[in-house]
């Protein structure tokens, strides 16, 4: 029974007590999907804020992810009490319950929550690059046939924990205020700081050491100068710049066609569902298959299903006899497992880009190239919305929101020959790091999936081309 489970629930890997831990930080950022909508509606009904400012909210926000080797810099060059590991997660833990703790209470502008949120983000950004760290040995020893299963494993306890809260995010605000939520959230992040316990952890004896950092920042240089590594990086950063039009269908699905808190949750259990669906399939049929094909069918595929969008802000749905809420509900369905099925290559492919010696570093670099991608798109949404005049009740112009949304995931397509072949992804061992675990945001995360700090500011409804409905980690 115990190999069953090794082999079946955690994909092979021995499930020790470290494994456990790691597992659990990104439960948590799953978890942390029970403030989602509460957060959604706090930003929206309590502090007045449009569907423009609440884009450009996100971009902000997302800032500790573009940061985060500075985050491993700091870890490796001044350990705590002699510690590198163990007391990073533990603070983390304690500044994320802060946050949560701070919206239940004292926050009441958009400034204060703002920063709030970001300590949010900022205390899940620490906590995802240490345990990076922490599976750079169980990355290297996974085999090249297993390759992607570590992160399918961490994928799917962040989609574990949002499972579990995906309906309760919904049906609490029918009965408790928005603070009551936050209060409730607050719990969890200090579950890292349990967890960080179980972490088995040698103490440094010698005083912090900055010559490492130095050395780890000229390998760094090093390998970015490699045309095999910044070529596709420069993809995924291409890729993942397009505008986004999440804001304003939060607010179209909630001020136009009135959906409920309720129901924005039901939504959430089916696309979380839907999430492990989409897991499961890449790692069952596609975790061999070239990168170029998968980036170039699921961008052409997602950008197709995504004009199904139209549909419903036109209203046509309701001439063909389809309600909002069934056609609402299908549309993320579908959207959430080609967007899970496109976004899983991007983390295997990152981690196969890192050579040994940088590999954690190298990794978290590349994953904060691609949040610096994601800020972008949310700006560039928030200009867009702003300029189309789309505001909280006149949405006459999102249909064009929509268009524009979805052809620009096309832009990049002309590039895919900047990813490895498919002769390239069978890279030698000399040269390339195995997948390292880094499920950089929640799995049910609307455009970006590396933003698991700040449960989607937007309402899960949200389908964007090429990737999941609504994530963060590691914008890894």
């Amino acid at each position: 029974m115990k190999a069953s489970i090794t082999e079946k629930l955690f994909f092979g890997h021995e499930p020790s007590a470290e494994l456990i831990a790691i597992l659990l930080v990104y439960f948590v950022q799953g978890i942390l999907g029970l403030a989602r909508l509460a957060v959604s509606f706090f930003l929206k009904d309590e502090l007045s804020l449009g569907p423009a400012e609440v884009s450009a909210l996100l971009g902000i926000v997302a800032i500790p992810w573009m940061i985060k080797p500075a985050f491993g810099f700091l870890s490796d060059g001044l350990p705590i009490w002699g510690y590198r590991r163990r007391p990073y997660l533990v603070l983390s833990g304690i500044f994320g319950a802060l946050s949560w703790i701070c919206l239940a209470t004292v926050v009441h502008s958009a400034w204060a929550a703002t920063l709030a949120i970001a300590l949010s983000s900022l205390s899940i950004a620490v906590s995802d690059v240490i345990v990076d760290s922490l599976v750079v040995e169980r990355a290297r020893q996974e085999s090249l046939s297993a390759a992607g299963s570590l992160q399918s494993l961490c994928w799917g306890a962040s989609a574990l924990g949002g499972l579990i809260t995906a309906y309760f995010s919904g049906s609490l605000l029918q009965h408790f205020s928005t603070h009551t939520v936050f209060a409730m959230t607050a719990s969890f992040p200090l579950l890292v700081s349990l967890g960080a316990w179980l972490i088995t952890e040698t103490r440094v004896t010698e005083p912090p050491n900055w010559v490492v950092v130095g050395q780890q920042l000229r390998q760094l240089r090093q390998a970015l100068s490699q045309k095999e590594i910044w070529m596709p990086t420069a993809f995924l950063f291409l890729w993942q710049a397009t505008p986004t039009a999440e804001s304003a269908f939060f607010f179209f699905n909630t001020n136009e066609l009135g959906f409920e808190p309720e129901f924005l949750g039901r939504v959430r259990l089916v696309t979380s569902v839907a999430a492990l669906l989409g897991i499961w399939v890449f790692q069952r049929f596609l975790k061999t298959v070239p990168f170029r094909v998968i980036f170039g069918w699921s961008t052409v595929l997602s950008a197709c299903l995504g004009m199904t969008m139209l549909i419903l802000v036109t209203h046509v749905n309701r001439t063909l006899g389809i309600d909002d809420h069934w056609f609402s509900l299908g549309d993320s369905l579908v959207l959430t497992v080609m967007g899970q099925i496109a976004y899983m290559p991007v983390l295997v492919l990152a981690a196969r880009l890192c050579p040994p010696g940088v590999e954690a570093t190298l990794f978290a670099l590349l994953m904060s190239i691609t949040n610096l991608a994601a800020l972008l798109s949310y700006e560039m949404g928030a200009v867009l919305t702003h300029w189309l005049g789309i505001n909280e009740t006149n949405f006459q112009a999102l249909w064009l929101l929509v268009v524009i949304t979805n052809l620009s995931t096309l832009l990049p397509l002309p590039l895919l020959g900047w990813l490895p072949t498919s002769d390239s992804q069978s890279l030698h061992e000399d040269r390339v790091l195995h997948p390292l675990p880094c499920p950089e945001a929640d799995v049910s995360a609307s455009k970006h999936l590396g933003q698991p700090f700040l449960p989607d500011l937007v309402t899960e409804l949200i389908c964007q081309p090429g990737l999941p409905e609504p994530i963060k980690e590691p914008v890894d």
